[in-house]
């Protein structure tokens, strides 16, 4: 699903306009953005969670020629399924999402 597919979507669902479903969606993107930068969890229930992970500095290699590559520490962001769309994926929709 493309962003505008999910913007008319919750433009159609909720009876407002699309340029207001388009605001609300880029203002929790935002919101999820920031709060991961300051190291905070967010947390969509019934959906899952977004997180900040620091990764260690590594050495890799390229796959093309084989030669050893050092990959630098960095953070990056990790998200974790809730119980219940896990279970609505495996359950092929039986379970309810709340």
């Amino acid at each position: 699903m493309t962003k505008d597919e999910l913007v008319t979507k919750l433009a159609e669902s909720t009876s407002i306009t699309k340029k207001k479903a388009d605001e609300i969606l880029s203002a929790l993107a935002d919101s999820i953005s920031e709060s991961l930068q300051k190291g905070e969890k967010t947390v969509l229930p019934g959906i899952g969670s977004f997180s900040c992970v620091d990764r260690k500095a590594k050495t890799g290699r390229n796959p093309r020629t084989g030669a050893e590559i050092k990959i630098p520490a960095k953070r990056a962001a990790k998200f974790s399924v809730s119980t219940a769309l896990a279970t609505a994926l495996n359950n092929t929709g039986k379970a309810k999402v709340d």
